[in-house]
């Protein structure tokens, strides 16, 4: 039969527009929100949705799932009175695995004796030229660099940041992956205690 196919497609739009409606209904007398709140983004977001699906951006943003990456940012420590403790070092190992070199670093160096001094005197990164790799993530030693959730950077202006507009809070870090962090964590902590413990076999023996 001729237009058979056309029949079927408009079925399922049909019964995607009654069944919009039928949701948002019964949303409404549940007494909830199914449009620009988080839990009807979530709903709308599953496999158990039912009629329209998509969500109005840039009003509704769909959830990040925890491993998603975007641009990468620093991340530092919060010292005492409000100290910033950046975890970099200045190595450069993730300006060299950049594979399109958007990361450039200036090492700091002490004025008296011209050595170096392990943190960054600039540290800046191209976002227009990231390709959102995570490589530098992924080999920094120090867990001093990781990649954000946030991708709403579209400006008239190139995006090229700067020390204090890469740096974020470790809490930062901790709230928007918590698995990784609490990963983390666990395995400093364990570093740290078997540091202290051949540290105080080589002090008794």
């Amino acid at each position: 039969m001729y237009g058979k196919g056309i029949l079927k497609g408009l079925r399922v739009t049909w019964n995607r527009f009654w069944n919009t409606y039928i949701e948002d209904i019964s949303w409404l007398l549940q007494g909830k929100k199914r449009y620009y709140t988080k839990e009807g983004v979530e709903h709308r977001s599953s496999k158990n949705t039912r009629g329209i699906f998509t969500v109005q951006y840039p009003e509704e943003q769909l959830i990040a799932p925890e491993e998603f990456r975007y641009v990468p940012f620093l991340v530092y420590d919060e010292g005492a009175e409000g100290k910033k403790e950046v975890r970099c070092t200045s190595c450069g190992i993730c300006a060299k695995v950049c594979p399109p070199q958007c990361i450039w670093i200036v090492r700091t160096n002490d004025p008296n004796t011209g050595r170096p001094i392990p943190q960054p005197a600039e540290f800046y990164i191209d976002m227009d030229i990231c390709m959102n790799c995570g490589f530098c993530a992924e080999y920094c030693p120090f867990d001093a660099i990781k990649m954000d959730h946030e991708f709403d950077i579209a400006s008239y202006d190139r995006n090229v940041y700067n020390l204090e507009k890469l740096l974020k809070p470790a809490s930062y870090y901790a709230e928007i992956r918590p698995l990784n962090y609490a990963r983390e964590e666990e395995a400093r902590k364990a570093k740290e205690a078997a540091k202290a413990a051949k540290a105080e076999a080589s002090a008794s023996a």
